[in-house]
């Protein structure tokens, strides 16, 4: 199929791409991108297979490249000269609907935040949606569980990292020699349970039955060597630098409350029983450890880029989220729908969920299906049936071409009735300025 597809520098500097494919159905797919590329290339590569599928519905699709980590502030300021070039492009669409995934999930929900009125619909998937102050917490949760059990006398930084390199190369020695024996091993285990990584990783995969935990602690690791310690140990370095100083905080964490709270709770308890150590000598270690406090301004800046209000302008936000996702676990829906609910806007929101291991590994059928009906909410003013069983069979009925996984191999659609456990240290509005400012251990 023939497109128009114009490319440019953005006043910031950031390099955009439009799709306007022949026949275009007049709907602009803003897409908010999940990774960072390098300075001055294009934010999707040539035969992109979601980008081709939505450009063959017929779909405009317009977007922005992301060069830092933690791409909020840009992204959102970046917008409305996106919707400039495409305007000058193609002209102006009948609708606008925003979609991403990952971090562009955040984006994507941060716009139906920040630009009322400007959206018809959003679909955020596979997104931080708890926010990130509480997603950056949580990867604090993690590290801190590393470096005080796995590592304590190492050189590891958790915050204000000099060398992001060179810490990230620590971390991966640490990890390395962590899974040489059963101890090492169980305390990673216990790290992972921290910020409830499921024990599922690769897409296409079985999942490992709740009794098989060394299975299941393979594959959180898995999720530790790609991407987690790159997020936890390397990616904070560019945070903090984005937001001035150190936005995570432990003051005051519970961590035997984590954990009983958490998915892995029982799996950890049959991991340290069969390493023979105590997990109860390790939970005081973690008790009686300093604790890291944030710096305010940093936090007001994650505030800002973005925690959530609830808020949604009058736009329905349909969500999409895997159970098996180890790096954007599935309580941040909870998260999102629980501050949605609480301002009183719960009749806009509709989550759904596919069983699957992976980050954000959906189908362009499973997409297809989930904006279908987003679009059928902005039709009607109702939303239509979302039940898993009919989602699947609409899914399955596009056809075999459309089935296939960003990861390589194809799935058979996978939605389900699923509810996440709340988020463990969630952060929006409500919390904001509860920030504890004073270092220091807490005894259980």
């Amino acid at each position: 199929m023939s497109h128009l597809a114009p490319s440019g520098t953005l006043p910031g500097g950031a390099r955009y791409q439009i799709e306007v494919p022949d026949g275009w159905n007049g709907v602009l797919l803003l897409y908010s991108l999940p990774i960072p590329v390098e300075p001055g290339q294009p934010p999707w590569t040539p035969g992109d297979g979601l980008i081709g599928d939505l450009t063959g519905q017929g779909y405009a699709v317009a977007g922005a490249a992301n060069t830092i980590f933690w791409p909020l502030e840009s992204s959102l300021t970046n917008l409305p000269h996106l919707l400039e070039a495409f305007a000058a492009a193609a002209g102006a669409p009948r609708r606008t609907i925003s979609l991403g995934l990952s971090i562009g999930g955040l984006i994507t929900a941060g716009i139906v935040q920040r630009y009322p009125g400007l959206l018809s619909g959003a679909l955020p998937m596979c997104g931080n949606l708890g926010g990130a102050v509480a997603v950056h917490n949580r990867e604090l949760d993690i590290a801190f569980v590393v470096k005080t059990l796995v590592a304590p006398d190492s050189t590891l930084a958790l915050t204000g990292i000099a060398d992001a390199g060179a810490n990230l190369a620590i971390a991966e020695t640490v990890l390395a020699e962590a899974q040489t024996t059963p101890a090492g091993r169980a305390r990673l285990g216990l790290a992972a349970a921290m910020g409830n990584i499921p024990g599922w990783f690769a897409p296409g995969s079985p999942e490992p039955d709740d009794s098989d935990v060394e299975g299941q602690l393979s594959n959180q690791i898995r999720w530790f060597e790609e991407p987690g310690f790159l997020v936890y140990f390397w990616a904070r370095e560019q945070v903090e630098r984005q937001a001035g100083g150190n936005p995570s905080w432990n003051t005051g964490i519970d961590y035997r409350q984590l954990l009983e709270d958490s998915i892995g709770h029982r799996q950890v308890v049959a991991l340290y029983r069969a390493a023979g150590i105590s997990l109860d000598d390790d939970l005081e270690t973690l008790a009686a450890a300093p604790r890291i406090a944030a710096e305010p301004a940093a936090v007001a800046y994650l505030e800002q880029h973005i925690v959530f209000n609830g808020d949604l302008g009058g736009v329905p936000v349909l969500t999409m989220h895997t159970d098996g996702d180890g790096l954007v676990t599935p309580e941040n829906q909870h998260a999102y729908a629980d501050v949605v609910r609480a301002a009183g806007n719960d009749a806009l929101l509709r989550q759904v969920f596919v069983h699957r291991a992976g980050h954000c590994s959906f189908t362009p059928a499973e997409v297809t299906v989930a904006l279908d009906a987003l679009q059928q909410r902005i039709d009607t003013g109702s939303w239509p049936d979302l039940d898993p069983q009919t989602l699947n069979t609409t899914a399955r009925a596009l056809g075999p071409g459309r089935h296939g996984l960003r990861s390589g191999g194809t799935a058979e659609p996978g939605f389900f009735s699923y509810e996440p456990i709340p988020f463990p240290r969630a952060y929006d509005k409500r919390q904001a300025g509860s920030v504890p400012d004073r270092p220091g251990s807490l005894s259980s």
